[in-house]
């Protein structure tokens, strides 16, 4: 097949649409469901991802895509008791394989940005992985293959509309790719780097020259993950999964904000204030956690003023403090982030310190580097110079 038509383009008044393949034959196969453009732009930048990411580590790896960037991305290492309840999968009942480990993690991570997501999955999709998508508010996925099991539940999913799609896993693409703006042709060559080349981590002007190899490990998966992530964008890593991902941003500070902000809402998931809140049986899973995601902010009365927090809870909770948040977020410790350019002043070092970051990979190169290096030494932080810019667009 060289062409498949699209029902509309970004939005339904753009007509026609549709992808095809001016040489040679699409490398996807649509096995149900019927996805659109936003889906397919979703699915074939996360495949990229989660190829990139098995390639490099040896580990099934998965990635939650919105609107073209990643809302989450890891790889299949094993889930403690407290990740596996705050990713509401505590409650099955049948063993996690790794690839399912991978899926949990990646949409764990974010799961407000993460609703309504397109997943990629590096490895065939087993009825374990398939299973926990089922669970989930979702438009589709992506992988080289299923198995018949698992391929029955996601064609049972959404009335029997989900998307899903086969890639060849062999398909190499053109070396030069094209798109057009305006009615003007872009063409450049494809970003082929490697990122898990051991140079990239030679340069190292910090006082601390110390990676160990789960940190290397994970600046791999930061700088992976942003190789596909609309720019400006930074991304924060711990336990072989993004933690924090900021995107398209137009100010790197305020990148290395949204993404430690994110970050941070990771971790506080995990305190006890957030483990033993008192929900009601049979809650919405989406109202779960957008409940959490504003008991845990400055917001939090929305959600406990009076005649509201009990179609939520069994019983009030306790505020969650400014100063307990502050306490529990400085636990968090070895954070990897990764930057898909320089860091042009130490402000987004301070940012970063906040949310327990320990190692940095960015491309080095400001004039004001001095300034940068001297804060990470500052908090002991090693960090990287790569000379290897990241920029999607």
């Amino acid at each position: 097949m060289k062409e498949l038509s699209l029902k509309y383009g970004c939005n339904p008044n753009q007509k026609p649409s549709r992808i095809y393949m001016e040489e040679g034959e699409l490398p996807i196969e649509v096995i149900n469901g019927r996805p659109g453009y936003i889906n397919f732009l979703d699915a074939l930048n996360s495949w990229q991802l989660v190829k990139e990411l098995k390639a490099a580590t040896g580990m099934p790896a998965a990635a939650s895509f919105k609107h073209v960037s990643p809302a989450g991305a890891a790889i299949g290492l094993p889930l403690s008791d407290t990740l596996k309840k705050i990713y509401f999968v505590d409650d099955v009942d049948f063993e996690l394989t790794p690839l399912a480990c991978a899926y949990a993690r990646a949409r764990g991570a974010d799961r407000m940005c993460s609703y309504g997501d397109f997943v990629a999955l590096s490895d065939t999709c087993d009825a374990a992985t398939a299973r926990l998508i089922k669970r989930e508010v979702s438009d589709g996925v992506i992988a080289p293959d299923y198995t018949p099991e698992a391929l029955e539940i996601l064609r049972d999913k959404r009335k029997g509309t989900y998307n899903v799609i086969r890639i060849d896993a062999n398909y190499v693409p053109e070396p030069i790719e094209r798109k057009q703006v305006f009615g003007i042709t872009f063409e450049q060559g494809r970003n082929e780097i490697k990122l898990d080349d051991p140079a990239l981590f030679e340069n190292i002007p910090t006082v601390n020259k110390t990676f160990t190899e789960e940190a290397k490990r994970d600046l791999i998966i930061a700088l992976i993950t942003l190789k596909y992530t609309q720019s400006n964008s930074v991304c924060y890593v711990k336990d072989g999964q993004a933690i924090g991902i900021g995107a398209g941003q137009q100010s790197r500070i305020h990148c290395t904000r949204l993404a430690g902000n994110k970050a941070d809402i990771w971790w506080l998931r995990q305190s006890p204030q957030v483990m033993s809140l008192p929900f009601k049986a049979n809650i919405r899973r989406a109202d779960r956690d957008n409940t959490i995601d504003v008991y845990i902010s400055d917001e939090y009365e929305d959600v406990l003023q009076e005649g509201v927090w009990q179609q939520f809870f069994t019983e009030k909770p306790a505020v969650f403090t400014v100063e307990e948040k502050k306490a529990w977020i400085a636990q968090n410790t070895g954070v990897a982030l990764g930057s898909d350019a320089f860091f042009p002043f130490g402000d987004n070092i301070e940012r970063a310190h906040k949310s327990g970051v320990a190692y940095i990979a960015q491309a080095g190169g400001s004039i004001r580097d001095d300034n940068v290096i001297e804060t990470c030494d500052k908090y002991g932080i090693a960090m990287a110079f790569t000379g290897v810019r990241l920029f999607h667009h």
